[in-house]
């Protein structure tokens, strides 16, 4: 056993579990990944949810007095969710404490159907902000066309904001661009900008899957040789464009009235393709200042054999840029990739979330008491 966590910890990674559950929650294992594995932060999805409701009678309690409530399905998946993440939220209080609010973090999105819906998506985030009532909440926004200028109506009214679904660099800039917008309304509305935080949850594996795919289609040399490093580094090259944003003048004023830089994170960190080491998403893209929301397999895996050597993003922009155009000289173009990832994760969000909706109707008719 390595104290990997504890060095990627020092490096400034913060680490964050990509999972959450009502027994993760009760039995105490939460308590015990923040207190002996520096998780920091908790992050969660409808696939998330929907596999913890539908695994086990967790909910069961729960979901008996919903269904003696007679409340619709909608309302019963945001009563469950918010349950867990506004119980989350305190076991992490602590942590939100001592860091003033930059980790003991826990991310709930807005119901993704919403994607493509501005005013829906600010309606839904104020309103989750309110259910969940806990000031280390983050309220997660795809970072869609129309997931842009919600970003900044929300972070505008102090709601702080995990933007989810980045995979481009283009909307990376365009992300960075919404929030600072957003605290530069907070500011003007006489807001306490120390209190609004924001992550940007930038895509890594899926990258890769879709690239390696297209590359091991065309089976040529050169197309093998470029397997596997396009995720890496469009995230390197994310991290680049952070550091030009936050060091501009705009980010200056902003930051004399105490505003906080919105963290690039890391997200899609598990590995998919079994030929590369299970902690390459951790190992490769150790920055000051960011973040890693990591499966638990993943975190395991960095905790017995991850190799933390230090920075591993500094002085890879020129070799990062010359992997993503030896892909697009083979005819992948890159463009085409992340919107096709975009596309495909706002969809698979949607189904999880419709998936989530049944398999609660499910257990509302199974647990519902008998007429009389």
């Amino acid at each position: 056993m390595t104290d990997a966590l504890k060095r990627l910890s020092e490096e400034g990674v913060a680490i964050w579990l990509d999972d959450l559950s009502r027994k993760r929650i009760t039995s105490g294992n939460l308590a015990e990944l923040i207190d002996q594995q520096h998780v920091v932060g908790v992050t969660t999805n409808p696939s998330i949810f929907q596999k913890a409701i539908s695994q086990g009678d967790g909910y069961d309690q729960q979901l008996t007095e919903l269904a003696a409530r007679r409340v619709t399905v909608e309302e019963a998946v945001r009563m469950i969710t918010t349950a867990d993440v506004r119980d989350a939220a305190d076991i992490l209080r602590p942590v939100f404490d001592a860091t003033e609010g930059q980790d003991g973090r826990v991310s709930i999105e807005v119901d993704p159907r919403l994607a493509n819906n501005t005013l829906a998506t600010v309606a839904e985030a104020k309103q989750l902000a309110w259910l969940v009532d806990r000031p280390n909440t983050l309220i997660k926004i795809p970072a869609t066309p129309a997931g842009l200028p919600a970003i900044t109506e929300v972070i505008g009214k102090g709601i702080s904001v995990n933007v989810t679904l980045i995979f481009s660099l283009q909307r990376y800039r365009e992300v960075m661009d919404a929030y600072l917008a957003g605290l530069e309304k907070a500011k003007a509305a006489g807001l306490d900008l120390s209190k609004i935080h924001s992550v940007a949850s930038f895509f890594v594996s899926r990258v890769d899957t879709e690239i390696d795919k297209r590359l091991d289609a065309l089976g040529t040399d050169a197309a093998k040789a470029a397997r596997g490093k396009a995720g890496l580094a469009n995230a390197r090259l994310a991290y680049e464009a952070y550091e030009e944003v936050f060091s501009s003048d705009r980010w200056a004023a902003l930051d004399k009235a105490q505003a906080n830089k919105q963290r690039p994170l890391w997200a899609s960190t598990g590995v998919k393709d079994k030929a590369y080491k299970d902690t390459l998403y951790v190992d490769d893209l150790v920055a000051p200042n960011t973040v890693n929301t990591m499966p638990e397999a993943t975190l395991e895996a960095t905790e017995d054999h991850g190799q933390i050597t230090g920075n591993t993003v500094a002085g890879t922009y020129e070799q990062s840029r010359a992997e993503l155009e030896a892909v697009e000289k083979l005819g992948i173009a890159y463009d085409d990739v992340v919107q096709l990832l975009e596309d495909e994760g706002v969809e698979k969000f949607a189904t999880s979330w419709n998936d989530l909706l049944k398999s609660t109707e499910a257990e509302l008719q199974r647990l519902a008491p008998s007429e009389g």
